[in-house]
């Protein structure tokens, strides 16, 4: 994310959930890692799916997520799970059937990067909890704790956007920014009750720019590239040596190490738990990153923003890291410079896994415009890719990014039933949502004012209830 003040206005806030009903007697061997003593998910999900009914859609276009098209296709949908895709489907009884008919149906959108509830609207101080600028290594903060489930900008996201998952994270600030959240884009009380159930934390890094310019203004270290890198070995080095003592003490028993909260994090990384999501622009410092992580034994899941990763196309697959690129947003500063148009098409045609996101309340609202774009500079650049190939930019790539592959991103049988029916062509620029799933449950429908999510922050104001 550009720590800039426009970039502050798109971020996202959080908020705990709900104590469990008990609490496990903690066993005489302790320790941070998953199923310890110390839980690795102390703020588990409490996500409970709403209710849905069997539906069948018929005479749809469909994009499945994966690359394939049908034409005059039909997608079957109960239990909160995709039954079956495919060209003609019965109907079982008693399931509502719906005429897609010029229209088109698709997975849900998954963004990647999002600042939604830790940076909501309005975009004021009070609320702005991303950054915890009071330090580079703060991998002891959880977005979570960040997050406001009443910001306006989930609902629009859904209704608007065809949102159905998106990660928030802390802001780019510091080199390590704390961990990162997956929710699903429901109403919910509390932020818990959005935690998509199963998905890895994520764990915020950044390099280049922001880290050496907030703490170089304070002159304090990191102030150049140089230092950033050396920040990042030290705090690697620490880590592995408290991730050593942490796995001698659970094999071996004897006095616990001292627990550290940010060390239990980058434990997480180093064991293949969470996955680190590098905010990072030009193509040198990606490819430094990436020899890093191979120093200390981790993997990076994804750069975001990444605007020079058309460059590294062939290192990005090799290491098997995919990229998170905007359009064509690019230019606010130096590290942003060296954008093209064609980013996304030419990491296709790499073979490396690349994606579309937003950083950005407004953006998100309008990811599948942001992939016509780039699908049409594409084109004239001559690389040639279908529709729905492009729509795996949307999301089975940002899925296979976040450890949820298995979960969402495509109309796969048995995988959740997040799905948006499109009144038309989705990458038209007058492309809009009809309908919204998530688990099945239908939560947006355009016909129906009963079915538009509206925050209770807007509940009584002029216009609540329209498709603000």
């Amino acid at each position: 994310m550009a720590l800039t003040a426009t970039s502050f206005l798109s971020a996202c806030a959080t908020t705990g959930d709900a104590r469990p009903k008990s609490v496990a007697a903690v066993p005489a061997k302790t320790g941070p890692g998953l199923g310890k003593g110390y839980s690795h998910d102390p703020y588990p999900s409490t996500y409970k799916a709403y209710p849905g009914v069997p539906t069948l859609v018929t005479n749809v276009t469909i994009f499945d997520g994966e690359g394939g098209r049908i034409d005059k296709g039909s997608a079957l949908f109960a239990d909160g799970k995709i039954v079956a895709i495919g060209q003609t489907i019965a109907a079982p009884a008693g399931a509502t059937v719906i005429d897609g008919t010029g229209k088109t149906l698709t997975p849900g959108i998954i963004d990647i990067h999002s600042h939604l509830g830790d940076y909501p609207s309005p975009g004021v101080q009070a609320n702005s909890d991303g950054n915890e600028a009071t330090g580079p290594v703060t991998a002891d903060v959880w977005a979570e704790h960040s997050v406001w489930p009443q910001d306006p900008g989930f609902s629009r996201a859904l209704a608007n956007g065809g949102v159905t998952t998106l990660q928030i994270l802390p802001g780019s600030a510091n080199l390590f920014g704390g961990r990162s959240v997956v929710v699903k884009n429901v109403y919910a009380r509390t932020e818990q009750g959005m935690k998509f159930p199963g998905a890895p934390y994520g764990l915020k890094m950044a390099c280049g720019e922001n880290p050496k310019r907030v703490y170089g203004s304070k002159g304090r270290e990191p102030s150049t590239r140089m230092g950033n890198i050396a920040v990042d070995r030290q705090t690697w080095a620490r880590a592995a040596e408290y991730k050593r003592k942490w796995d001698k003490y659970e094999k071996d028993g004897g006095e616990p190490p001292s627990r550290d909260i940010a060390m239990d994090t980058l434990r997480g990384v180093l064991s293949g738990e969470i996955l680190v999501q590098n905010h990072c622009y030009r193509a040198d410092e990606m490819a430094i990153v990436m020899d890093m992580a191979k120093e200390f034994g981790y993997h990076v899941s994804a750069f975001h923003h990444a605007v020079e990763a058309y460059k590294i196309g062939d290192l990005l697959k090799a290491n098997g890291t995919c990229a998170a690129v905007w359009a064509d947003w690019w230019g606010f500063k130096m590290e942003s410079y060296d954008a093209i148009s064609e980013n996304l098409a030419l990491l296709q045609k790499a073979g490396a896994c690349a994606m579309i996101h937003s950083d950005d309340a407004n953006g998100i609202q309008r990811l599948n415009q942001e992939v016509a774009k780039a699908l049409a500079a594409g084109r004239r650049a001559g690389i040639e890719i279908s529709d729905a190939t492009a729509w795996e930019w949307l999301t089975i790539n940002p899925a296979k990014a976040l450890g949820i592959a298995d979960k969402t991103g495509s109309l796969k049988p048995g995988k959740m039933a997040d799905l948006v029916l499109w009144n038309g062509n989705p990458f038209s620029v007058y492309a809009r949502p009809d309908k919204v799933w998530i688990d099945g449950a239908l939560l947006y429908d355009i016909n129906d004012p009963k079915l538009r999510p509206v925050s209770d922050f807007e509940l009584g104001q002029p216009g609540s209830g329209d498709t603000k």
